[in-house]
């Protein structure tokens, strides 16, 4: 899972690149049998952010802003295409249950991130089952 902060009044657009540099784990080629897909929502719709996680290897699932029902005709062209973005919203939920995470209390960038990476490693082994 790949973390980056900055400040409340900064568009997510502008985080996309190096939330994708932050990945700690060298991941898989994509293929034509396991493409690699990205979620994100109509926040993102930008022709530079589709050509930037284009360039990084992974299918763009963002909703076009422009039109309604434009989701489904994505859907259309998209083999396999689903939205999944509650899975963003289910993890967050999940980190909110982290009492320490809800207000920043830590004035350093490096130690917030820590905690935030620990909670993410807390509820991936809890999603797991290796904790019991």
């Amino acid at each position: 899972m790949a973390l980056e902060v900055a400040g409340a009044n900064r568009p997510d657009m502008r985080l996309v690149e190096p939330t994708l540099e932050s990945i700690p784990v060298e991941r898989p080629k994509p293929t034509k049998r396991k493409p690699q897909h990205l979620c994100a929502d109509k926040g993102y719709d930008f022709p530079s952010i589709r050509e930037l996680v284009a360039t990084w290897g992974y299918t763009a699932h963002i909703p076009i802003k422009k039109a309604k029902g434009a989701e489904r005709v994505e859907r259309e062209k998209i083999p396999g295409y689903r939205a999944q973005r509650w899975v963003v919203e289910r993890t967050h939920s999940w980190m909110n249950r982290f009492r320490r995470l809800l207000i920043r209390w830590e004035k350093k960038v490096p130690n917030y991130k820590a905690f935030l990476h620990f909670a993410c490693a807390w509820i991936t082994y809890q999603v797991a089952g290796v904790l019991g």
